[in-house]
């Protein structure tokens, strides 16, 4: 059962838990050699080797490490695509990170290397062929890096435009003066200031405040005439003052405000960050007592204790023209608009990472621009119908909340950022507001009832919908660049001390509920329910555990869909309300479900009737029930899509892997504690390949798992073992999984296989994106939306597409009938009024023809016909899901084939 050990060329995981040290490469001893690297004790390495060392100025102890991790690497690789100098760079690299020396820094390996960021970091993938080389503690720093330096080239290639659009340059010394001073005192407020500083729109934001510092300065010959006619009144008035005594400068709001409008910004953040920010740094480093320019000099040595402080890599080598730093194409992020509703198409817009950003907060605004900060008078009225009134509760938790954020978000960006913090939770209490009454209009009209106290006064249900409505606004801002950063989910869930589990309750319902949501933001929240299914709701803490125990005490341990019906379509119909008040809320509160069970004959016999003690049981966990129905579909996207690249040779294997997983993930679920989903996955393919006599190495699982999307390599570097001591998924594998499994697992290397669970049903998301009509050829789909007016056959056609048309004759057929419709219009002289050609097609809501849910006259044959070629709404997700469980294309149900 456990994976065989091989010869050195080919040697598995190293499997040793005999440390808690969390990072999988060990650090050298701390009475290690920390002298410069001497040639005569580094006799048994490359010569090149030991010069690129010395060079470098690092350590014997570093340059020991340094060379282990490469003799590692090269033992494991089968092809090296990189020159020995680029690897050794990349060594030392992960060295220093591992043994925390400052030296060498990036910017000295990357020059070393020869290369610019990009190709240095795929070095250092190429570097991690095996899952002992890279530490966890490696990998997070390289993103750090590589995120830093994504904001820092997207912030250079903005800076660049506006510096033209701000600056005449006649007078090409002076400008170029101008130009590297702005961007050396943005770096450096930037790092004095900033303690995260991959925020994109609060480092443009700064940038602001630094040119509005510069261009009021600067003489008038150098600025174009809208910045140029800005200054007067100020530089004059400073003149007049003779000899008094100089004041800290005050900002030049009507400069300041065109700066920000010719950048898509808003005023009141610019305004707020100089105030608390940029004012602070003018402060302590000497620059508000004058009204000269600072010389570029003058800002770099300054920024030269900064950077000492990082050695990450020195944003001054931008000014330089460095191909090594700046040679990438901008980073282009694609905005489409999609047709609206009597609009004409228009195409793609291609924005850069900054403007996006802008452009997506500017949207975000607008569509809160009629929210409010407080409770609506319609909102008070459902308070007021409570038993137990609400609003003292809600508003004393919303004002709670918003410190408790402000504060956070202060410390996590920088001690004067508790503005910004403010700005953006303000923003999210207009969004929960306003959800919370779309949200309480459906159930009302759902239930036919108008108390909703106990939803109402749950605690966890609102700061579960006010998480979800700011997790909205962070993503927002952070919607450029395709990187999370510190504030990425899930930050608010700590912030909050929100379970995840709880979190999730209202995902669904929450976009269901906000249709202003555009594709993105709707993919986000859909991705954030993903990660809470992998691995945030199996924290040790997670209420999760807690309805898992409470089922199996009852004898009730049914928290997925019934094996028989696993190949059905989602059956839920659950709201936020029944979620967060299950099992209180008993299950004959839902609409009826139409019955799509396959025929009797197919299904198992029907469980007997059950004793009379049992008919007194509490109601069935409506929040368990629905959670893992979603595992489940998730667990199998993931496998199945795992299965494709390492077992298309195999396909029987698939369901036999499934049927491992689920049996985890149902009966042996305290596995999945504080571990993640897919774990488990590749643990079930493993042992399954092993008694099938499959050769499948550990190594190529993870090779394969690694070019999944959304993976992280901790999930396979970095496997809880036991209470506080983590190591590979191998050795969880033969520690952990293998020992607990071990029986259930060799049934399945007999040729009289156990009952194989049947394959979950994989349909689309249940996540509508409101404005963004899916696209088929050059037609435009869409939901069809109330109309204001009742539409007749003579106002509008509506046709329903119910089924697969097999061919093209039934779609000739519908052009006779419509040109044969048309036809009869013109005959009968009703040109004029006749229905207008349709631009997209438009699906009727509830397989009825009409927009008020009437029945068509009997009189028109165009709609007959229709009527008798269309299905019900059902039948055409039916057709649609079984196409896609044939080819399941993407990772995730939201994910479609060209996002």
């Amino acid at each position: 059962m456990p994976p065989k050990k091989r010869t050195p060329q080919n040697k598995e995981i190293k499997q040793n838990i005999s440390s808690s040290d969390n990072n999988n490469v060990k650090s050298p001893s701390k009475t290690a050699d920390d002298s410069i690297v001497s040639t005569p004790k580094h006799k048994d390495k490359d010569v090149d080797f030991v010069i690129l060392c010395k060079d470098l100025q690092v350590t014997n102890s570093l340059c020991n490490h340094a060379w282990s991790i490469w003799k590692k690497a090269s033992d494991s690789m089968e092809k090296m695509t990189d020159s020995n100098k680029q690897l050794w760079a990349a060594c030392l690299f992960v060295a220093a990170i591992d043994m925390d020396a400052s030296t060498p820094g990036f910017t000295d390996v990357q020059k070393a290397a020869g290369l610019n960021m990009k190709p240095f970091l795929e070095v250092m993938k190429n570097l991690d062929v095996n899952i002992d080389i890279i530490s966890p503690k490696v990998n997070s720093a390289v993103s750090r890096l590589e995120k830093k330096y994504d904001v820092s080239l997207a912030l250079y290639q903005r800076f660049e435009k506006i510096w033209k659009d701000i600056y005449a340059q006649s007078a090409e010394a002076e400008s170029t003066e101008i130009f590297k001073s702005i961007w050396t005192m943005f770096l450096l407020a930037k790092g004095s200031f900033l303690q995260m500083e991959d925020d994109l729109v609060i480092s443009f934001h700064l940038l602001i405040c630094v040119l509005e510092f510069f261009i009021k300065r600067s003489p008038s010959s150098l600025l174009r005439p809208l910045y140029s006619s800005k200054l007067t009144p100020t530089r004059s008035s400073r003149r007049n003052q003779g000899k008094a005594k100089p004041r800290p400068p005050e900002v030049n709001e009507p400069l300041l405000e065109v700066v920000c409008k010719e950048n898509e910004c808003s005023l009141d953040e610019v305004k707020n960050l100089y105030e608390t920010v940029f004012s602070p740094f003018l402060e302590s480093s000497g620059f508000s007592k004058s009204q000269e320019l600072p010389t570029f000099e003058e800002l770099s040595m300054k920024f030269e204790d900064v950077f000492l402080k990082t050695k990450d890599f020195d944003g001054r080598l931008f000014l330089n023209g460095d191909e090594k730093w700046h040679q990438e194409k901008p980073v282009i992020a694609q905005v489409e608009s999609t047709p609206k509703k009597n609009e004409e198409f228009s195409p793609a817009v291609l924005q850069t990472p900054v403007r996006a950003t802008l452009y997506s907060v500017q949207q975000l605004r607008v569509s809160l621009t009629s929210a409010s900060d407080q409770p609506s008078e319609t909102l008070m009225k459902y308070f007021k119908n409570c038993t137990v009134n609400p609003t003292e509760e809600i508003i004393k938790r919303t004002e709670h909340l918003g410190e408790v954020f402000s504060h956070a978000f202060a410390q996590v960006v920088g001690p004067g950022c508790s503005g910004a913090g403010n700005q953006r939770f303000a923003l999210g209490l207009r969004l929960y507001y306003r959800v919370m009454e779309s949200m309480l209009k459906s159930e009302e009209k759902r239930l036919s009832q108008h108390n909703f106290s106990q939803l109402l006064n749950n605690s966890t249900f609102h700061t579960s919908l006010l998480s979800c409505s700011l997790e909205v606004v962070m993503a927002t801002y952070g919607s450029g660049l395709s990187t999370d950063t510190d504030l990425s989910f899930p930050w608010l869930l700590g912030v909050f001390k929100l379970h995840g589990f709880d979190f999730y309750k209202v995902i669904e319902s929450f976009i269901k509920a906000e249709p202003s949501l555009n594709r993105d933001m709707v993919k986000h929240l859909e991705r954030c329910e993903h990660v809470i299914i992998e691995s945030i709701a199996w924290r040790a803490d997670s209420p999760l555990f807690e309805l898992l125990q409470l089922a199996g005490e009852e004898g009730r341990l049914e928290p997925a869909e019934p094996p028989a019906f696993l190949h059905q379509p989602p059956q839920h119909l659950h709201t936020a309300a029944d979620l967060y008040l299950s099992p209180v809320r008993p299950s004959r509160s839902l609409p009826p479900v139409q019955d799509r069970s396959p025929p009797r004959a197919a299904l198992p016999s029907s469980p007997p009737p059950q004793p009379l003690a049992q008919a007194h049981r509490p109601p069935k966990s409506n929040s368990l029930s629905h959670f893992y129905k979603k595992l489940y579909r998730v667990a199998y996207l993931r496998l199945k899509r795992l299965c494709t690249r390492l077992l298309s040779d195999h396909p029987e294997l698939e369901l036999i892997i499934w049927t491992l997983l689920q049996h985890t993930l149902k009966d042996e679920y305290e596995l999945l504690k504080d571990r993640h989903l897919d774990q488990l996955m590749m643990s079930a393919m493993y042992a399954i390949c092993k008694v099938k006599f499959v050769d499948l190495r550990f190594k190529t699982i993870v090779t394969a798992y690694k070019e999944l999307p959304n993976t992280i390599q901790e999930t396979f570097k970095q496997v809880l073992i036991s209470e506080g001591k983590y190591d590979s998924i191998i050795v969880f594998y033969n520690m952990v999984f293998m020992q607990k499994l071990k029986t259930n697992i060799l049934q399945y290397a007999s040729s009289r296989l156990p009952t194989l669970s049947p394959v979950p049903h994989i349909p689309r998301s249940p996540y509508k994106y409101p404005n963004s009509p899916m696209r088929v050829g050059n037609v435009y789909v869409s939901p069809m939306k109330s109309c204001a007016s009742p539409m007749t056959p003579r106002s509008r056609i509506l046709i329903s597409l119910g089924e697969s048309f097999g061919n093209s004759e039934r779609f000739q057929k519908i052009n006779e009938m419509v040109k044969s419709s048309e036809g009869t219009l013109k005959r009968r002289g009703d040109v004029g009024s006749g229905p207008k050609p349709l631009k997209r097609l438009r699906f009727d809501t509830d397989g009825q023809d009409e927009a008020d849910g009437s029945k068509p006259s009997g009189g028109s044959a165009l709609i007959q016909k229709l009527t008798e070629m269309s299905s019900t709404r059902n039948r055409m997700q039916e057709q649609k899901m079984k196409e896609e469980a044939e080819s399941v294309r993407e990772e995730v149900p939201s994910v479609e084939k060209n996002e």
